[in-house]
This record gives structure tokens, C-alpha cells and sequence, in this order.
């Protein structure tokens, strides 16, 4: 009876685990049977190029670059089949042989020592599985293996075995470790290089030959030797290839830390603008398309490194340099830092006062477009007082009244404060606004770039493209297009703009500009580029002539840029000794180090507008005669004449003075004569002559007062 018991008990035990054991088997075969290409995608670097397809730099978690398997050489194939799985072309995923001896050791040991494992399971540990060694980890990597040999042929399973495995120092796959250890593509490995790199897979740090010279030497001609023995090689290319010596070191790996600040705003743009996290970014063989030049990032990075374009007393200040092309978007440069760190404090994206450079934003722009002021219109140049806010100039200096360009070009601070007093609030705020700039409190100061937070460097970059770009406004961009790793393209960038202003101003705001940079705040340096551009210092108070940031924001006909100097905090022992002067010195260089190339070098007026005119210079008038004359329509005339200016813009006003008052009789433009009809001989009158400019309101000093006499008409002088 007990029997029958026991017997009952072990055939439901039986039953039981049968059961357990089947659905597991159904579920792994299952799984093994729905195998696919996708499950088998791996790790693989991001190659970031510039607008002509060059390599810039290359990011990843896993160092691989997948290649086809028809890349890779036969005798290379060979070297992995002779050390890792001799009978690769005969089996269906598993070796019966292998696996029966790798048992027969695991349970002399006690415990799993051997693996026994194809090429194919391999293939299915690395891409599927952990790396614990257990009989539950085991099963399932024979059944993957199994279903792998089903779904792909045996090239198509050495192809992603080959880019999967680890080679030690970081590389992955058989191209980068090619590329790592010898500086080639797999595609020109030898006999002696493809058994080096077979030889390291078993252990990569064990058998490296760099830091295993000796035990990766061993190992690597016993690959060689089986190699011959299966026949694969002749006994004569053995014998060249144990006798080749190994790679002493691996390939230098450039860190490129000028790029450091260009990669990281690219990553947040990918992330941001197109929803692509960094993680994926490092793993996800992309190909990044970028509108950077090469030549004004490496030499912004190198300039602003040399302490000789820093004040005395201030050389180890900080700062940021942001570049665009204006018409496209394109960041073409762009450095956070002198010392700037990945994933850091990226100073091109840090609030700041921007001083004086401010100016053509808050006041100069918004005036052109209400239409009531010109480049030559007269401010005034008065330290005034507005409701206990008193702005003084730099120089301590007043001139009472100025043009427009030379209140721009000299950075007259209380003509753009009174200026801007002048301009309607709500259209000042809007021209801001457009720029990209969210206008920052009511006051005055704004005139000055005094405001609550400040503006970055890429903010101010972004907002002078309005200038340099016939008005419109354009949006910066890192990313032309993201490819993905088969070369569609999933990713896009669309240039965006938005037209700020008249391109008649603009173009006048490009002139003035050029006119800073030649003769006003801006001429230190040279450059060979056009240029135009606005200085801006901000004062530190607590010492005398200390400053807190330096600034320039200029463009050339194709690129639009900002360039700071300053500390991240200012203190009584960290301030600038110098002024604009020195951030203008150091944008100038990094433009010299750049090669033009197809860019333009020299502003060409846009069709369709008036270039700026020289100034009008209104002439001082002592030469004015009237003498009576049979000449002209009536019977006797008053001719009038004057030495004029050879500016052919200037008005003449003629006035006829009686009892020492004036009353106008006509103007004449450019010339130095006028005619009075009918003048009564026996009423002579006096004359003078005021000269004026119209669109600027300029009006000049009274001439000499001319008498005329009868006695003149017989050409006898009074």
C-alpha cells in the first residue's frame, strides 16, 4: 500500500514539473522564435559632422561603429571561428561536443567553470541575456541561440557578433577596436592583426596587448597556429605573422574641449526642440549635421585663452563668445568659457547688464522706425535731470547737442537717455520684444542697458541679427538634420525669422555701426572683415574705474556676434581693470583667425535703399552781396550772391531785413545766387542768408547782412 502511495506522489511530482517545465520551454521557444533585427540593435556612436559632411567629434556610451559584414576580411572571420568556435559552419546555434564537455568539467568543479558556448550563443548572451553564469541563464541562451540560427544566416549572425563584442579600452565592435588598436578599418585588418583582436575576446584586460604584452603575444599566435592547422592560412604566412610584433599603445583619443560648449547646446537643442534625450544620443548612432566652422571654433577657444587679450591686473577674467550667421541661423562658434566644463556653467547662456550695447536696441532702433528721427538728427548732449535721475557721460564732457551718429558712434549716454524719454514706451517695448528680448522695467536706465536681469550673450547675438540681417530677425540653431544610423533623416531644422524693422533702417543702423567701429568705441584692433558694432561697459562701483563686464556685439556681412568679459562674481578682488576695448580686441582676432573662404568680407547695400550720406556740415556764411541788376525778368533786380558749400544739400533761406526784423522770401537748395524781380530803386532793402538742413533740423548761424545801394547797378561798390 505504501508503495502505491509513494508511486502515486512521484508520478504527480512527475506530472507537476513536466508541466512547469514544458510551459517554461514553450514560453523560451516562443520567445526565441520572435527573434528579431530590432532586439538585436546595438550601442552605437554618434558621429557629429559640419555642412560638408567632415568629422567634428563623436559621442558614446559603447565606442562602435557597426559595418557590414562583407567589410570585414575572410582571413579576420577565420582567426574568431579558429579560437572561439572551430565548427561555426556545421552546428545550428549549439555544439553538442562543446557543451558535453564543458559539462563534464562544470561537474567535476562543482559548479559552472566552462562555458562551451558557439559564437552564436555568444551572440545571444551578449545581446539577450546577463552575464551570470546559471543553468536557468544557460537554457535560455541554447534556445536563443537555436532561434537565432533559424531567423539568420551564418554570415548575418558573424556580422552582429563581430560589432557586438567588447575589446577592452573601451572600444566595441570590430571596427573601433581596428580603429583603437591599429588605426584602420577592419576592412584592411591582417592575419596577425584580425588573431590579435580574436585572441582578446576570451579577456579583454587579460590578453590587451599594451597592458599583456607577453600573455597577449601567447595567446594571439595560438590563434595563428590553429588558423594554419584548420588550414585557413599556408605555414609561411604563420610563420610572418607570429613574428610581427604587437601595438605598443593605442590610438591617441582626442578629447576636443573647444568643441566641450558646442556639444552640450546641440544635446539640449535635441532634446528641447526635436524630443531626443541625451542617453539616446550617446547610444543611438546618429549622424548630427551641424553649421559650425570649424576654423572660428578652434581659434575662439585658443584666443580666449591667452591672458595678453585681458586687462592688466584682470587676466584671469572669464568669458563668452556666441556666433551666428545671420541669414541662416546657424551657430557657426560658440564657448561658455576659458575653462569651460561639460554640462557646466555655460556663461554664453548667463544673464549679464549689457551696458551701452544695449543702446541700439532700447533707443536707437525704436527711434529709426517711429519715423521722426534720421541718422542725423540733432539730441541733445546735457547732463538734464529726469525726476531724480541724472545720467552723466563717460568723458564728463557735454556738447550740448549731437547728431544721432555721433551720439552712437562717441556712446553719448545723455543723448540716448534723453532720446529714449522722447520715444513712445509701448513702441520701445514691442521693437524689444521682436528682437527676442522681453523688456525688463520702466525706467530710463533702460537707455543704458540697466536692467532687472540682463541678457545673455546668445539673447544679444540673436537680437543684432535684426541689424545685419535687413531687418528681420533670425533664430539661432545648432542642428541642420539628425540622421539615424540606416541615413534617413528624422530630424530637420526650418530657418525662422521675423521682420523687426525697415530695411532703410537697418541698413542706416549698419552704417552708423560701421562708423563705431571705425572711428568711435570700437576702433581698437584691426580686423580685415567689415564690421559694425556696439561697445558696452558696466561700472563697478565699489572701486574707482573697476568694471564689472565688457562687451561687444558686432557683425560682419555674413555673421552676427557677441564677445563678454568679466568675472562670475564680482568682488573688491575680482573686477575688471579695463573696459569694451579689450572684448573688441579679442572678437577682431578671433575674425582674423578665421579664413573667409566663400563668406563676405565687405558690406554691399541691400537693393532698394539709400545708403547713408556723409554728415552735412552747414557752411559759415561771410561773403553775402546784393547788387541791382538789368539782368533776369524784371526791369531792375536785386541779385544776391554768397560763397556756398560744395554740399549740394544744403537749403538757403533768404530773409529781407527791415527795421530789424526778418521776413523769409524764398529758399534755394545748393547754390550760392538768387534773383529778386522788380526792385523798387528808391526803396533798397538789407538781406541775409541762414543755411539749414531739413531732415535733421539742423540750421546754421545768420550770414552777413548785404545793403544794397542804387550806385550798384553802375557797378560802383557801397
Amino acid at each position: 500500500m505504501n508503495k502505491r502511495k509513494w508511486g502515486k506522489r512521484l508520478l504527480i511530482a512527475a506530472a507537476v514539473f513536466l508541466l512547469v517545465f514544458g510551459i517554461y520551454l514553450s514560453s523560451v521557444v516562443i520567445g526565441a522564435a520572435a527573434i528579431s533585427e530590432k532586439q538585436l540593435t546595438m550601442n552605437e556612436t554618434t558621429t557629429i559632422v559640419d555642412d560638408n559632411g567632415e568629422k567634428l567629434a563623436e559621442l558614446y556610451s559603447e565606442d562602435r561603429e557597426v559595418i557590414e559584414e562583407e567589410q570585414i576580411p575572410d582571413h579576420v572571420k577565420e582567426a574568431f571561428i579558429s579560437i572561439e568556435d572551430i565548427r561555426f559552419y556545421d552546428h545550428q546555434g549549439i555544439d553538442p561536443r562543446a557543451i558535453a564537455r564543458a559539462l563534464y568539467r562544470d561537474i567535476l568543479a562543482g559548479g559552472i567553470v566552462e562555458g562551451g558556448s558557439t559564437i552564436t550563443q555568444q551572440l545571444a548572451k551578449n545581446a539577450f541575456l546577463s552575464s551570470d553564469q546559471t543553468f536557468l541563464r544557460k537554457t535560455k541562451e541554447v534556445l536563443i541561440a537555436m532561434g537565432l540560427e533559424k531567423k539568420f544566416s551564418k554570415d548575418e549572425v558573424m556580422g552582429y557578433y563581430l560589432n557586438q563584442i567588447y575589446f577592452g579600452h573601451g572600444a566595441y565592435g570590430i571596427q573601433s577596436a581596428s580603429q583603437q588598436y591599429f588605426g584602420k578599418d577592419a576592412s584592411e585588418l591582417n592575419v596577425e592583426e584580425g588573431a590579435m583582436l580574436a585572441a582578446m575576446v576570451k579577456g579583454p584586460s587579460n590578453y590587451s596587448p599594451v597592458d599583456e604584452p607577453e600573455e597577449a603575444k601567447e595567446r594571439r599566435d595560438t590563434v595563428i597556429a590553429i588558423m594554419e592547422r584548420e588550414g585557413y592560412i599556408s605555414e609561411e604566412e604563420k610563420a610572418a605573422a607570429t613574428s610581427a610584433s604587437l601595438p605598443s599603445g593605442l590610438q591617441e583619443q582626442q578629447t576636443h574641449p573647444e568643441y566641450y560648449t558646442y556639444v552640450d547646446m546641440l544635446m539640449k537643442e535635441a532634446q528641447e526642440k526635436y524630443n531626443i534625450e541625451p542617453e539616446e544620443i550617446y547610444k543611438g548612432g546618429y549622424t548630427i549635421q551641424v553649421p559650425m566652422n570649424e576654423d572660428m571654433q578652434k581659434a575662439s577657444y585658443s584666443l580666449m585663452q591667452q591672458e595678453a587679450y585681458y586687462p592688466d591686473g584682470s587676466e584671469d577674467a572669464e568669458s563668452a563668445f556666441f556666433m551666428m550667421d545671420h541669414s541662416t541661423g546657424g551657430v557657426v562658434a560658440v564657448q561658455g568659457g576659458r575653462d569651460y566644463e561639460r554640462q557646466g556653467m555655460n556663461r554664453a547662456e548667463v544673464q549679464r547688464q549689457p551696458g551701452s550695447a544695449f543702446k541700439p536696441l532700447a533707443v536707437y532702433g525704436p527711434a529709426l522706425e517711429s519715423g521722426d528721427y534720421e541718422p542725423y538728427s540733432v539730441l541733445k548732449d546735457e547732463q538734464l535731470d529726469y525726476d531724480g535721475y541724472s545720467p552723466k557721460n563717460n568723458s564728463g564732457e557735454y556738447q550740448g547737442e549731437v547728431t544721432m551718429n555721433e551720439a552712437l558712434e562717441q556712446s553719448i549716454n545723455t543723448s540716448a537717455v534723453w532720446l529714449y524719454d522722447k520715444l513712445d514706451r509701448s513702441a520701445t517695448n514691442n521693437f524689444l520684444q521682436d528682437t527676442g528680448i522681453e523688456p525688463q522695467g520702466e525706467g530710463l536706465a533702460t537707455a543704458l542697458g540697466g536692467l532687472e536681469n540682463g541678457v545673455t550673450p546668445a539673447q544679444l547675438t540673436e537680437a543684432y541679427t535684426t541689424f545685419s540681417n535687413n531687418g528681420t530677425k533670425t533664430e539661432p540653431y545648432f542642428i541642420t538634420n539628425i540622421k539615424d544610423r540606416n541615413g534617413n533623416i528624422i530630424a530637420e531644422n526650418e530657418t525662422k525669422e521675423k521682420e523687426v524693422m525697415d530695411p532703410q533702417n537697418a541698413w542706416y543702423m549698419t552704417r552708423m555701426l560701421e562708423n563705431v567701429v571705425e572711428n568711435g568705441t570700437a576702433s581698437a584692433g584691426n580686423t580685415s572683415y567689415d564690421l559694425a558694432g556696439k561697445t558696452g561697459t558696466t561700472s563697478f562701483e565699489a572701486v574707482e574705474d573697476g568694471a564689472r563686464d565688457a562687451w561687444f556685439a558686432g557683425y560682419t556681412p555674413q555673421w552676427t556676434g557677441t564677445l563678454w568679459m568679466g568675472y562670475d562674481q564680482t568682488t573688491e578682488d575680482n573686477y575688471l581693470t579695463g573696459g569694451s576695448a579689450h572684448a573688441v580686441e579679442l572678437f577682431k582676432s578671433i575674425l582674423n583667425e578665421t579664413p573667409a573662404g566663400d563668406s563676405a568680407v565687405e558690406f554691399e547695400k541691400p537693393e532698394g535703399v539709400r545708403d547713408l550720406e556723409e554728415p552735412v556740415e552747414l557752411p559759415e556764411i561771410d561773403s553775402l552781396e546784393g547788387d541791382l541788376t538789368f539782368a533776369g525778368d524784371g526791369f531792375l533786380n536785386v541779385e544776391l550772391t554768397w560763397e556756398a558749400s560744395e554740399d549740394d544739400r544744403v537749403n538757403y533761406t533768404i530773409y529781407e531785413v527791415t527795421g530789424g526784423e526778418r521776413e523769409e522770401i524764398d529758399q534755394v537748395r545748393g547754390q550760392g545766387s538768387y534773383t529778386i524781380q522788380n526792385a523798387n530803386p528808391f526803396n533798397l532793402r538789407e538781406y541775409v542768408v541762414i543755411p539749414s538742413y531739413e531732415p535733421t533740423n539742423q540750421k546754421g548761424n545768420e550770414s552777413n547782412t548785404a545793403e544794397v545801394q542804387a550806385r550798384s547797378i553802375f557797378g560802383i561798390g557801397g
